[in-house]
């Protein structure tokens, strides 16, 4: 099957020139001169990750860095090495990793947008609707030696704190880490449902979630959270969460965290049950910025 490339320029008056890219449909791709198709995704790594049976295609030779990437306590280790690679706009040398499960079964890998050569990338979702309104949040990265590789986030504040947005259509559920939800039972009333389930993250790792609800919505730009899953034993413990079930008034949790936790991994993912209400998400890498346009 041939998949076209799908991206176009923009060039409005003076502004940086500007990537479109439509969520969900693959991108053609070459490493080393061999054809592929990549994701681009605006939840997935800057470094561009493919599969094994794409690197095995490539006869891609291990380089001096191997990568662990923590999905709560799985690790799954990422062989890197660079190689030459053309995301529509050249061939140029990158790092590249690839791991033994795919990132999605219909294509040879993914990238986000801090991973394509251009300055800005826009991320269609859906045609606009009416009423709509952009909100313009600061951009991150995930910080540390390798934090230009993870990937881009859109950054809010609770409690002074910065916590990085991270945007994932491949999730139905709008997602948190435990040590984040600590935080969210706290400062906006949460709450957790006692029915455990698993849900699938990323590269088809399986972690156990309960939904949390809100008594006190979290403002993410335009959009307003309610409802979240959280992933109770990853990065922090969140045992310690009153159930929704209990009678005790929501404004009087009590949260027992278990050992010092790390703020610096506290995430929050947007899924498509945020993400319905919105048509586009820019990444804006010179200024710095996410705009989020959502109804």
């Amino acid at each position: 099957m041939r998949v076209a490339a799908v991206g176009a320029l923009v060039l409005v008056g003076a502004a940086p020139v500007e990537r479109v890219i439509v969520v969900g449909r693959p991108v053609a791709t070459t490493i080393n001169g061999v054809a592929g198709t990549l994701l681009v995704d605006p939840g997935a790594p800057s470094m561009p990750i493919v599969s094994r049976a794409y690197a095995d295609r490539l006869a891609l030779k291990p380089g001096m860095f191997t990568i662990r990437w923590l999905i709560g306590p799985v690790v799954l280790p990422v062989t890197t090495a660079v190689e030459r690679i053309n995301l529509g706009r050249g061939e140029q040398k990158r790092r590249i990793g690839w791991v033994e499960r795919p990132y999605r079964d219909d294509v040879d890998g993914a990238v986000g947008p801090g991973g394509l050569p251009d300055n800005v990338v826009r991320f269609t979702l859906r045609a606009p609707q009416a009423g709509e309104r952009t909100v313009t949040l600061p951009m991150l990265d995930a910080g540390g030696l390798l934090g230009g590789s993870v990937g881009l986030f859109a950054r809010i504040d609770v409690e002074g704190e910065p916590v990085r947005i991270r945007f994932d259509l491949n999730q139905p559920h709008t997602l948190t880490n435990a040590g984040m939800a600590l935080t969210l039972a706290r400062v906006h009333a949460g709450t957790l449902a006692e029915a455990r389930r698993s849900v699938p993250i990323v590269f088809g790792v399986v972690r156990p979630v309960r939904t949390m609800t809100l008594a006190r919505p979290l403002a993410v730009g335009p959009l307003s959270i309610t409802r979240l899953d959280v992933r109770t034993g990853d990065f922090g413990n969140a045992d310690g969460i009153a159930s929704t079930t209990a009678a005790a008034d929501p404004d009087e949790i009590v949260v027992e965290a278990k050992g010092k936790r790390d703020r610096s991994r506290d995430r929050i993912t947007l899924g498509s049950d945020a993400l319905a209400r919105c048509s586009a998400i820019v990444f804006d890498k010179p200024a710095k910025q996410v705009r989020l346009t959502c109804a």
